[in-house]
C-alpha cells in the first residue's frame, strides 16, 4: 500500500528516535488501510531485533519469537478492541483494555492495544478510556483509529498524538486495486468496468473498493438506488423502497444517504457529484431546492448515525430518511405521484 509510505516513514523515525507517544490517534477515510497500518506498527514494536542500522529505516526482523507470534496472530501482548454487535465499543471492553494496560507484558518488552474504531466509543467507554490515557503505563502503546468525519471526544483527542492517512490519488489506488484483483481466481475477477465503479463508489479508498468487489455491496447499492428513484417518482411505497437499504445494513445505508446528500450540496454549490449514477436525480433536486436543504439532510443523517448506539432498526431509519428526501420533491410532483 504505497500511499501509507509517508505515514510509515514518520512512525519509523519517531520510534527510532524514542519519540513514539503512549497514545497515537490515526485518522483516515474508511478503507484507506488504517487497521493494517496499526497492525504493522504493533508488529514493529514487538520485534526483538528490528533493523535500521546505519540510518536505514526500522524494519522488523521476521525471525524472532515476537515476529513468529505476530505472524501466527497469537501474540498475547497485542490486543484489538472493535465494535461488537451493538456497533459500539462497550465499557466492558475498555475495562478489559485497562486491565491489560496495567499488567506486565507476557512475552515481549511492551504491550500494544489497538482501538478500532475510537469514534464508536459510547459515553461510558470513552470516559473509562480517559482514565487509561491520563495515567499511561510506560510499557503500553495505545493506537486509536478514527474514521474521517466521525467525532472523537476532545478530551481523548487532546491526550493523543494525531496522524492523518490520506486517500491516494486515483492512479495509485487503481494500480494497487488491479494488482489485488490479479491475486483472485480468474473466474472470480471483476471486470475493469466493475473495478472502476467500485473505486469511484469508495472515493478512491482502495481497500474499501476491494471489499465492494469481493462482496455484494455494488449489487445491493444499485437496487437501493433504483428503489430510491422509483420512490421519489411515487412508483414505490416507502416500505418497498426501504428494503434494499435494510439489506445493505445500517452503516452502509447511512453512508449511501450521506454520499448522496453531500453530492446534492456539491451540485447546489456549482460542483460535480461523485456518484455519477445518481447525478441526474440529484441535479433535479438541487434545481428545485435551496442549498440549505442538502445540509439539513446531512444533519438528519448524522443524527441517525449518532442513534446507532441505541440499536435502532435499520429499516425504520431508512424509512425515516427516505421520507425526509421525499420532501425535496416539488409539491405538484408529490401530489401527482
Amino acid at each position: 500500500m504505497p500511499w501509507l509510505d509517508e505515514a510509515w516513514n514518520s512512525l519509523q523515525q519517531r520510534i527510532g528516535e524514542g519519540r513514539l507517544p503512549h497514545a497515537l490517534l490515526i485518522n483516515g477515510e474508511r478503507g484507506v488501510g488504517k487497521r493494517a497500518f496499526a497492525e504493522s506498527v504493533a508488529a514493529l514494536l514487538m520485534c526483538d531485533h528490528p533493523g535500521g542500522n546505519n540510518g536505514e529505516p526500522l524494519a522488523r526482523c521476521g525471525h524472532c519469537k515476537q515476529c513468529q507470534l505476530v505472524e501466527a496472530g497469537t501474540h498475547p501482548d497485542i490486543r484489538l478492541y472493535s465494535p461488537e454487535k451493538s456497533r459500539m465499543i462497550k465499557v466492558d471492553q475498555i475495562r478489559a483494555l485497562s486491565t491489560f494496560a496495567v499488567s506486565s507484558p507476557q512475552v515481549g518488552r511492551r504491550k500494544v492495544a489497538i482501538i478500532d474504531r475510537a469514534d464508536q466509543l459510547n459515553i461510558n467507554s470513552a470516559n473509562a478510556l480517559l482514565k487509561t490515557l491520563e495515567e499511561p503505563s510506560s510499557d503500553t502503546v495505545l493506537i486509536l483509529l478514527q474514521e474521517s468525519g466521525r467525532p472523537v471526544l476532545p478530551t481523548i483527542r487532546s491526550r493523543c498524538q494525531s496522524m492523518v492517512i490520506a486517500v491516494p490519488q486515483e492512479e495509485v489506488a487503481a494500480r494497487w486495486l488491479s494488482l489485488e484483483i490479479l491475486q483472485l481466481d480468474e473466474k472470480d475477477r471483476p471486470t475493469a468496468e466493475q473495478a472502476a465503479k467500485a473505486l469511484a463508489m469508495a472515493a478512491n479508498a482502495p481497500r474499501l473498493a476491494l471489499d465492494y468487489l469481493n462482496g455484494d455491496f455494488l449489487a445491493l447499492r444499485d437496487q437501493a438506488l433504483e428503489g430510491f428513484r422509483q420512490f421519489m417518482k411515487g412508483k414505490l411505497t416507502v416500505g418497498e423502497a426501504a428494503k434494499p437499504f435494510k439489506a445493505l445494513g445500517l452503516e452502509a445505508a447511512l453512508w449511501l444517504f450521506e454520499r448522496w446528500a453531500a453530492d446534492l450540496a456539491r451540485i447546489a454549490a456549482g460542483g460535480q457529484p461523485r456518484d455519477a449514477d445518481a447525478a441526474d436525480m440529484l441535479g433535479y433536486l438541487a434545481s428545485s431546492n435551496p442549498p440549505w436543504r442538502a445540509h439539513q439532510l446531512l444533519e438528519q443523517i448524522h443524527e441517525a448515525r449518532s442513534a446507532t448506539v441505541y440499536n435502532v432498526n435499520p429499516e425504520l431509519e431508512a424509512t425515516r430518511l427516505l421520507m425526509a428526501w421525499q420532501t425535496l420533491m416539488p409539491r405538484r410532483k408529490r401530489a401527482s405521484a
